[in-house]
């Protein structure tokens, strides 16, 4: 038996992503210099990725990407970044009480941070408890991991971006890939641009705000935090109580920014190229804010009259006020419709209506070509097509109707493409939540888990979401799960993230061997 794939090609990728990983690492390091915290976590982490990633890079000194060794290059970097990021973790908790100390706690924090899903295993004292240093390297981790670590690599080394259409294809969130240039590595480039522009446009308007008296706790710190959390649909946040912990100004300042994040980056491009009408003539587009404006103005009126949260007091909503109904509504369904994961409101305190609206958000996801998770709305826009074409054929069996999208018809193999991802996701989904739940009861680790609890941290990882119902609630914690399910969700996050494939086609014989 021959193996087909040249493992040796990918692994000394890896080792180029691990040696370019220490650059950010520089981000922490000056925080910890100028707040007076240890820097022996970030030393230590940039000389082990530099050493590690010279040490691969020898296994292939000119590497050659065929499709198989993208994929395997992809899915591996990803673990393989997730892995060096829990470092610092450990090494600043090394012999202390800290939750991160221990290394899969770590490992989950980090592949949490580096997919933008946003679990934690943080409570209220465990977040005091950490420097401002190793707080702004987590949140640094969803910036890195927002647009893609593969795209980034593309867009600034040449012996990446040779291979560079297999290996964004193999990364991007949604089911194709939309090339803005005849070149994937100026592709890349513009995408970064594009979100790179945002996040800092984001964080001078947080932080001027501030200088306004408009948010008189979000000082400099926190507006670059929040910035490097929200344009990936991250969630992180320094603050324990969330965004719920700042002026109801940063958080109608926040809801834009989730949708936009939400959104395809190509779009944004193509109205700085003048071409804006591209946005109205969108279907995916259209579909994914007539879902944002339909579900808020639904919980608005059920915050409104006081159908959806059980105590008002607790869930952070104030009933018969229209400015708080609408906030609340509007940023939860932002938040959660994009995978973002930021909460203003305790709505583990709402009754099962309102949690409904929510989770319905959850499972519609962001757009193709996004920063957000979740199934995707171009995926859903494709199923219903199908649907109905299913019903309509059925009486009319002798007419070919094309599947259409904006106009334009969608190739057949790539609506097999859809419904097989879909298929996987929701068969790999149902199996998690019922090993969750077992392992849960096995180990009596959690009092009073409920069915939704389970249901909901599967979802909330495996799409990239974060918080659920329950104890995994928006001010809650993963922490209290048995070590089995969070590794478990550790890879849920993983193939979530990198949608699954590139992930599972490694586990299968075919990929390996003639």
């Amino acid at each position: 038996m021959r193996l087909r794939t040249d493992w040796r090609a990918s692994v000394a990728l890896v080792g180029t992503v691990l040696k370019y990983l220490s650059v950010p690492l520089v981000i922490p390091l000056v925080v910890a210099l100028i707040y007076r915290d240890p820097v022996v976590p970030f030393v230590a982490t940039i000389a082990l990725t530099i050493a590690v990633g010279e040490g691969l890079e020898r296994l292939s000194p000119e590497p050659d990407l065929d499709i198989r060794e993208a994929m395997l290059f992809v899915a591996i970097s990803w673990l393989a970044v997730a892995i060096v990021g829990a470092v610092p973790y450990v090494i600043a908790g090394w012999g202390t009480e800290s939750t991160l100390a221990h290394p899969v706690n770590a490992l989950f924090e980090s592949m949490s941070g580096f997919t933008t899903t946003g679990a934690t295993v943080l409570g209220e004292i465990s977040l005091e408890r950490h420097s401002h240093a190793i707080m702004m390297w987590r949140q640094l981790t969803q910036w890195l991991g927002g647009m893609g670590i593969i795209v980034l690599m593309v867009a600034i080394l040449p012996e990446v971006a040779v291979s560079g259409a297999q290996l964004v294809e193999s990364e991007a969130p949604g089911p194709e890939l939309q090339k803005l240039t005849p070149r994937i590595a100026e592709t890349a480039r513009i995408l970064w641009l594009v979100y790179f522009a945002f996040t800092v446009v984001y964080i001078a308007i947080l932080y001027g705000l501030h200088l306004a008296g408009m948010a008189p706790n979000m000082g400099l710190y926190n507006a670059i935090a929040h910035g490097f959390t929200t344009l990936p649909t991250g969630g992180f946040s320094p603050e324990a109580d969330s965004v719920a912990a700042f002026s109801a100004a940063v958080q109608w300042t926040a809801v834009p920014f989730m949708i936009i994040a939400g959104t395809n980056f190509a779009l944004f491009w193509h109205v700085f190229s003048g071409e804006g009408h591209r946005f109205v003539r969108n279907s995916e587009f259209r579909a994914y804010i007539t879902a944002i404006a339909g579900l808020t103005a639904l919980l608005a009126g059920m915050l409104y009259v006081g159908t959806a949260p059980a105590l008002a007091e607790l869930g952070g909503v104030t009933e018969g006020v229209f400015e708080n109904s609408l906030r609340q509504s509007a940023f939860q369904i932002s938040s959660l419709l994009t995978s973002t994961g930021y909460a203003t409101s305790d709505f583990v305190d709402w009754s099962s209506t309102g949690k409904i609206v929510l989770l319905f958000a959850m499972l519609v996801g962001g757009c193709a070509g996004s920063t957000g998770g979740g199934v995707k709305v171009v995926r859903w826009l494709i199923i219903f097509k199908v649907l109905r074409r299913e019903l309509f054929t059925a009486s009319h069996p002798e007419v070919v109707r094309p599947i259409r999208l904006g106009g334009n018809v969608v190739d057949e193999d790539a609506i097999r493409g859809v419904l097989g991802f879909t298929f996987m996701y929701l068969i790999i989904f149902a199996g998690a939540t019922l090993l969750i739940a077992l392992d849960v009861s096995r180990a009596s680790a959690i009092a009073n888990f409920s069915p939704l609890e389970a249901f909901s941290a599967s979802l909330a990882t495996i799409g990239n979401i974060g918080p659920g119902f329950g104890h995994l609630g928006p001010f809650g914690s993963y922490l209290d799960f048995p070590v089995p399910s969070k590794l478990l969700m550790i890879f849920l996050m993983w193939i979530g993230r990198l949608e699954i494939i590139p992930v599972l086609v490694l586990f299968t014989g075919g990929f390996w061997t003639r």
